[in-house]
């Protein structure tokens, strides 16, 4: 055999070499976990709270496509849905446990009752990362700064009624993102004593549907709106709609998301939607793969709970800062 051979033998066996102890490396942390074997991030499991939700749904591309980019494209990724649904929420977080995943991503459908499940995980030994609402005992957090994204929303609607007019909220599922939102929003309004607001406790769930509804049962009962804050994107779709059927096109709306169905919609001329609050899911996402695999390798991590700053975006903004795409 000539040096050359040997060379493009060795070459050849190298990948199959690295595939092959990395499988094993694998194997023997999470069926030995005790040998002090270098941790691996093979599986995630991610369940979020409404996959009809095009944030939502980039939330789980973005981190199956960061956990490909940062740990490699063997990682396999598990995504559900709980709609709001705490029991089923717990359902899914010990169904990820029976798979044995590595990592948990959750958008808790409630934060608070939510720690149980988190505290099983844990036992288990599976790192949990919340996203986007708050969760009881995670291990980190990453959370748009949902209290700036309301006041953003509401200074707007402020600024466009030069601080005087009767405004709604439709609001959604008391989870920690949305209070949040509220809380922003009615701060920003209570500072400006020309603002009415005629409604605020109505719940649309947080999607069009939604939406809808809650518009419908308000125009009934008030003949003149001047503004709307709604607390997702979908929501605003749905509260437009119902103004449509209702022949209503006196008030704006003002949104929370920044998802591309909506920041076309509100380019368009006959919109009612002026503006929305841009998110980042992408960073988001990113952020919560990168500390639970830092975590999960035992390497330390500076920030475990982060709110990162969001965006306005208008029909007169020249530079989308967050090009999302559903």
């Amino acid at each position: 055999m000539t040096l050359e051979t040997a060379g493009a033998l060795r070459k050849n066996r190298l990948p199959l070499a690295r595939r092959l102890l990395r499988g094993l490396r694998i194997l023997l942390a999470t069926t030995l976990p005790g040998l002090g074997v270098a941790a691996e991030l093979g599986r995630i499991g991610v369940t979020v709270t409404d996959l009809g939700n095009p944030f939502f749904v980039r939330i789980a591309r973005g981190v199956e496509n960061a956990a490909r980019r940062i740990v490699g494209p063997e990682v396999r990724v598990f995504v559900v849905s709980s709609a709001y649904d705490l029991k089923r929420q717990n359902d899914q977080i010990d169904a990820f446990i029976s798979k044995k995943v590595d990592l948990i991503v959750l958008i808790a459908a409630d934060p608070v009752d939510i720690e149980p499940a988190v505290r099983r995980a844990q036992a288990a030994g599976i790192r949990v990362v919340a996203l986007d609402v708050r969760a009881a005992g995670a291990d980190a957090t990453f959370t748009t700064d949902n209290v700036q994204a309301g006041e953003l929303a509401c200074q707007h609607i402020v600024h466009r009624l030069n601080g005087i007019g009767n405004v709604v909220i439709i609001s959604g599922p008391a989870v920690s993102s949305i209070t949040d939102r509220i809380s922003g929003c009615l701060s920003v309004f209570k500072a400006a004593p020309g603002i009415n607001v005629l409604s605020s406790e109505r719940n649309g769930g947080g999607s069009s549907e939604g939406g809808f509804a809650k518009m419908t049962d308000v125009l009934t009962l008030f003949p003149h709106v001047d503004a709307v804050f709604t607390i997702n994107d979908p929501t605003a779709l749905g509260v437009e709609e119902a103004a449509r059927q209702a022949g209503r096109k006196e008030f704006f709306i003002v949104s929370v998301d920044g998802a591309p169905k909506v920041k076309a919609r509100m380019r368009e001329a006959d919109s009612l939607i002026v503006a929305t609050v841009a998110q980042m899911p992408d960073l988001l996402a990113q952020k919560a793969v990168e500390t639970g695999y830092a975590m999960i390798r035992k390497r330390p991590v500076a920030n475990r709970v982060v709110m990162i700053p969001a965006v306005l975006l208008t029909r007169e903004t020249t530079t989308d800062v967050n090009d999302w795409a559903q």
